[in-house]
């Protein structure tokens, strides 16, 4: 039956939800209430307590925030009941319970950063350019008992450039997943959504998962990345959490050092995996397997992040190279 105005309650937390949480304030449907997380504690005696940017939003446009502990606990279930949410809308939130995704009458849906069935998982954006991929996309769907695994509602693609980094990337699909969240409402109010599972977008393709990223993700392995697969995974990883490795000067001092910001030249070399040279004024670069990647912004320990040039003014990097460690 179609329905000119829903009432939706919308869960999330980041920046990257705020625009889909704005996008559903502008549309025809009724935010009735969010949920986000608790405040986080912050300050060197976690004495300040920082409300996440989905809370922030609902606060400005004097919408109802629930900030739940655990998302079983009765009260917060008898609260969000009382909301009568026609739908749910998920974005970049926790793992929801039956309890809660199957509350509204019309059900729950999420968006999620990639075209599902690919990229099941906390960090889409980042494993998709890591993997050196041309495309990506969007995908809105039905939230059911496994994660990432529900029937589709709507899919949009969006190209990926040779040079663009996770953030580039979060950036446009924050803004076209905003639009797709209002469309796909749109649809269940119109009755118009279809359901499809995901079983039917499978092409043979090897299903590649995103999973979650902790620091020892972000390592450079040197020894097992060529010069393409180093660059495509720097710029997966930044600016954040973004791309390590270890410097270790011609004396033996060993540095942690961010990468953010690399431009690969293949060419062919003699030179041990890691090897550094510079000219010690404006560039800097390590050699990799097929050729050298010219790092271009970097960040040593206890340091701000600097453009090359800079960098060069303080650091000692003649005769060092960079190293993995265990």
């Amino acid at each position: 039956m179609k329905q000119d105005k829903l009432r939706i309650v919308f869960m999330g937390t980041p920046d990257f939800a705020v625009a889909s949480l704005e996008a559903l304030l502008g549309s025809r449907h009724q935010v009735v209430g969010v949920v986000t997380m608790p405040d986080k504690a912050i300050g060197r005696h976690h004495d300040t307590l920082q409300a996440s940017p989905v809370k922030e939003c609902a606060l400005r446009h004097g919408i109802p925030v629930l900030q739940p502990e655990k998302l079983r606990d009765g009260e917060f279930l008898a609260q969000l009941r009382a909301l009568r949410a026609d739908l749910q809308v998920v974005v970049a939130f926790r793992m929801l319970p039956e309890a809660v995704w199957a509350m509204p009458r019309l059900g729950t849906f999420n968006l999620h950063a990639a075209l599902l069935p690919q990229y099941r998982g906390a960090a889409p954006i980042n494993w998709a350019i890591i993997n050196g991929d041309r495309q990506t996309g969007i995908t809105t769907f039905w939230l059911d008992h496994q994660i990432d695994t529900g029937r589709i509602i709507c899919q949009e693609t969006l190209p990926i450039g040779p040079e663009d980094c996770a953030g580039d990337l979060h950036d446009r699909m924050m803004a076209r997943g905003a639009g797709l969240v209002v469309r796909t409402a749109n649809m269940i109010a119109d009755g118009e959504a279809e359901a499809v599972p995901q079983e039917q977008f499978l092409t043979g393709e090897t299903l590649r998962p995103a999973p979650k990223i902790f620091k020892e993700t972000c390592q450079v392995r040197w020894s097992a990345l060529d010069i393409h697969g180093a660059h495509n995974f720097v710029r997966g990883l930044s600016p954040h959490p973004a791309a390590w490795t270890t410097l270790q000067e011609a004396g033996g001092k060993r540095t942690v050092l961010k990468i953010y910001r690399t431009h690969p030249e293949p060419h062919a070399h003699n030179l041990p995996t890691g090897t550094l040279e510079t000219d010690g004024r404006k560039w800097l670069r390590v050699a990799t397997d097929g050729g050298y990647l010219y790092l271009e912004e970097l960040q040593l320990a206890g340091k701000r992040r600097m453009p090359v040039d800079e960098f060069l003014r303080g650091a000692h990097v003649e005769g060092g190279r960079l190293v993995e460690v265990e």
